[in-house]
């Protein structure tokens, strides 16, 4: 099958491991750790990159398998071997894509580039000329501006979205509905991981309330060393991820709790953990005769790897999508892939929703 034409905004810790594992998957005729092995007849080997954007100076100007390698990256590298793929980072547009404290902490933070600046019409012009069929989103937390500049070049050049921050694009009905006039397919807003602190949240909140449990309080602290985290040292950047990290939370709780009670989000930035996350995750219920109980948690995971088997799945659906001429949000594979999607759903009604999205059109009808 020809290679699903991706293009990548922002080629951080997230966009390395995707290219990572796109060259893996490749070499390696294996399912692990992925989520599915094939999705419309793609694997997860059938992705080229073929348009990478970039602010930052030690990545402007080199080919994509060399700057997901470059600093301030420092995820995991499991796919040493990433042959030169002929496409060359161009610059983006800055916006707000950079907070200001970022320029200030040296190799670990950003150095802007000093390139000219992407227009809207140079960059419809680069998705149109590359063949882009589906663009990720990586941009840093906060980039309201810079995710809204690169959403409306992506409807001027006719392109499918995976918005993996959040900015809230796919589940805020003006923007969804400009994707669905153009039959572009959007999956978003802001990546679940592949098993990280959202998802494992939402899943013992369902099994409170299924075994009788009333949640009382609860909170998910996490601490990281990657940009990620530095970015969000600038808590004024932090609002639509809190609110998305704590909606995806209160979706699933029998109870909605009062905003006292329950605390989500972002915690902050160990430079020495570089990609690795931690999240400290406590929840107090009550049992039979309103006895009290407690279960506290502590999850280890590589930040970025995680987040890489789901925006796999997310890109294959939107190429299905775009196939079969279906535009706008997808409803399923965004309830199951995304934090913040236009409707939630609890993750085992959501994963039926993408199986029998992804299906053949014809046993999806019987």
């Amino acid at each position: 099958m020809k290679p699903i034409k991706v293009a990548v905004i922002g080629v951080g810790n997230c966009a390395s491991s995707l290219v990572q594992g796109v060259e893996y998957y490749r070499q390696n005729n294996s399912s692990q750790g992925l989520i599915h092995d094939t999705i419309g007849g793609y694997g997860a080997g059938d992705v080229e990159f073929v348009l990478a954007v970039d602010v930052d100076a030690r990545k402007v100007g080199k080919d994509v398998a060399e700057a997901i390698f470059a600093a301030p990256n420092c995820t995991a590298v499991f796919q040493e071997s990433v042959p030169a793929s002929g496409t060359k980072v161009i610059m983006g547009c800055v916006l707000d894509g950079v907070a200001a404290h970022m320029t200030d902490h040296g190799d670990k933070g950003f150095m802007v580039s000093d390139a000219a600046q992407a227009t809207r019409e140079s960059m419809v012009a680069a998705l149109k000329a590359s063949g882009t069929e589906v663009l990720i989103n990586f941009l840093p937390v906060g980039s309201q501006e810079a995710t809204e500049f690169y959403m409306e070049c992506a409807l001027e050049a006719g392109v499918a979205v995976v918005n993996c921050m959040p900015v809230f694009i796919a589940s805020r009905p003006e923007w969804e509905k400009r994707f669905a006039e153009k039959r572009l397919p959007i999956v978003g807003d802001d990546v679940k991981a592949q098993l990280g602190a959202t998802i494992v949240h939402r899943v013992l909140s369902s099994l409170f309330g299924a075994r009788g449990v009333n949640v009382e309080r609860t909170y998910q602290l996490n601490t990281g060393g990657n940009t990620d985290f530095m970015n969000m040292l600038d808590r004024q950047r932090l609002g639509s991820k809190k609110t998305s990290k704590t909606e995806a939370v209160q979706s699933m709780l029998a109870q909605r709790l009062a905003d006292e009670n329950i605390h989500v989000g972002p915690s902050d930035y160990v430079p020495w953990q570089k990609d690795n996350k931690l999240c400290f995750l406590r929840m107090e219920g009550n049992l039979w005769g309103n006895v009290p109980m407690n279960l506290e948690m502590r999850l280890s995971v590589e930040d970025s790897p995680n987040s890489a088997a789901v925006v796999m799945d997310a890109i294959r659906c939107c190429k299905v999508a775009l196939d079969r001429g279906d535009g706008g949000a997808l409803i399923g594979p965004s309830a199951y892939f995304c934090k913040h999607p236009p409707q939630q759903f609890n993750d085992d009604t959501a994963a039926q929703m993408v199986e029998e999205y992804i299906a053949e059109p014809a046993l999806a009808a019987e």
